[in-house]
């Protein structure tokens, strides 16, 4: 129960920071979420190199949240760049 009430508190803080809590599905949100799963998952494969199905997931992960980043970008790129520079992925 610990792991999921800290995963909760995780995903609350990112939510609140990238969107609202009435909004929760903003772009802004679920990329932020994508992005912190995406991490995750990278230190998990430092040790597990093998996982294939995991990395399966990842590969799904990062299109999707490539797919999210070229909607943010072709609907409002100011909200793009200050996403882009939060979560400091493109440098």
């Amino acid at each position: 129960m610990a792991v999921q009430t800290r995963i909760r508190e995780e995903k609350a803080s990112i939510i609140e920071k990238f969107g609202s809590a009435k909004d929760t599905g903003s772009s802004e949100a679920q990329i932020a979420l994508l992005t912190a799963h995406i991490n995750a998952l990278n230190v998990h494969f430092q040790t597990n190199a093998k996982d294939h199905q995991s990395r399966r997931g990842l590969l799904k992960m990062v299109g999707q949240r490539r797919r999210l980043l070229t909607y943010l970008k072709r609907s409002s790129l100011g909200r793009y760049q200050n996403v882009l520079q939060a979560l400091e992925l493109r440098k």
